[in-house]
């Protein structure tokens, strides 16, 4: 099995063959973020190879994810991608119907599938696929505990899945590393693309008093209900980018961001699907892959706007002693792109919001768990209601 490259002889045996690739999207593809993120990936080798062609569907329902794949298939693709957490049941189910074809899904794996059905997986023309922020959501942490006036920071969660809590639980480490008294409000909206609702979560955190705000939903809404409220009251609530570039949607207000190039991804897996192999185990990447990477555009790390406020807080850490948090998060960054990577987020002590030790000192959050069972908030979180 093929696990890295496919290698330039198969390459070459391959000639002239054509390859075409179907993606299923969740949202519009003008939704800012997830949809967006993905379709620019897609489209980014789909430029780069002449022996591609590539279709596409958008604001699919997971009710319906079946039929479009029947109907991807039927229209001649060779592999079909389906690019939300919802369609992991019927896209693992469908695979029996098309033997001869091949499908992958985004952000799910045989664990969640086997939770969610009961049934094992089965499926050996189906494989699984993500690109991870954890890393980045507590470098950002790292960011809104020393921006903070009020001790107060804020969550927007599409849904409480074990990946956007994953996020969220390492945003609030981030913070309460370099502020012990910060808490943090966490408000689930029920979807993952729906602008009135992100905005109107959004606003109710910064009622409540927060004044730095990350998010896992599948537009600029938050982002654009911060630099409102900034041109509105003067009063400044600090947001992060997510999936794509959001500095022009809240100049005054971005700080940095969580941003993926998922044609990281499909460039390896689509190589691959030429040469007729597919991958049935989960592919998980992280800042050190480049599939994603901290930043307020695509060339900033950090808005230069608040660069020299970063600079202004100073913390003492165990190994760097006194350090302000700016050179901070570069360090941690650095550490994070290496091939051996040996700082992790979810390191003890950590406890939960009841108190309890769910780490203890020096023990590491084992990887399933963190993937698959992330069902807990890190203590002094409001969660969900």
């Amino acid at each position: 099995m093929l696990r890295e490259s496919v290698s330039s002889a198969v390459l070459r045996e391959l000639g002239q063959k054509k390859l075409k690739a179907g993606f299923i999207y969740v949202g519009p593809v003008g939704d800012y973020g997830w949809t967006r993120a993905h379709d620019r990936g897609r489209k980014i080798v789909d430029e780069k190879y002449d022996w591609l062609t590539t279709t596409t569907a958008e604001s699919v329902a997971p009710a319906d994810t079946r039929d479009y794949i029947d109907s991807m298939f039927e229209g001649g693709a060779d592999v079909v991608f389906t690019t939300s957490f919802g369609y992991l049941e019927p896209t693992v189910n469908k695979a029996s119907d098309w033997p001869n074809k091949m499908l992958y899904h985004c952000s799910g794996g045989p664990l969640p599938y086997k939770q969610i059905t009961g049934k094992e997986f089965q499926s050996k023309n189906t494989g699984f696929y993500f690109a991870d922020f954890y890393q980045i959501y507590y470098l950002n942490g790292l960011v809104a505990g020393a921006l903070t006036k009020s001790d107060k920071i804020g969550y927007v969660a599409a849904h409480t899945t074990s990946e956007v809590v994953r996020h969220l639980d390492a945003f609030m480490l981030g913070a309460k590393e370099v502020n012990p008294d910060v808490k943090m409000k966490v408000i689930e909206t029920g979807a993952w693309y729906n602008p009135g609702a992100s905005t109107t979560a959004a606003n109710t955190l910064i009622s409540w008093g927060a004044d730095a705000i990350a998010f896992t939903v599948d537009s600029p809404a938050v982002v654009q209900a911060c630099q409102s409220h900034y041109e509105e009251t003067g009063e400044r609530v600090y947001t992060f980018s997510h999936y794509t570039p959001m500095l022009s949607q809240g100049p005054d207000v971005v700080v940095s961001g969580q941003l993926v190039h998922w044609e990281k991804l499909y460039e390896d897996l689509l190589l691959k699907a030429r040469a007729g192999v597919v991958e049935n185990f989960q592919h998980w990447r992280l800042l050190q892959s480049g599939a994603v990477q901290m930043g307020s555009t695509w060339e900033d790390k950090i808005n230069p706007e608040f660069v020299d406020d970063l600079k202004a807080v100073t913390i003492s850490d165990p190994v760097y002693g006194d350090i302000n948090v700016y050179d901070l998060i570069m360090k941690r960054l650095d550490q994070f792109k290496q091939l051996r990577v040996n700082i992790h987020p979810f390191t003890g002590p950590i406890r939960d919001r009841d108190g309890n030790l769910r780490l203890k000192d020096g023990e590491v959050l084992p990887q399933d768990n963190l993937r698959w069972g992330m069902d807990w908030y890190i203590e002094d979180t409001i969660p969900p209601e």
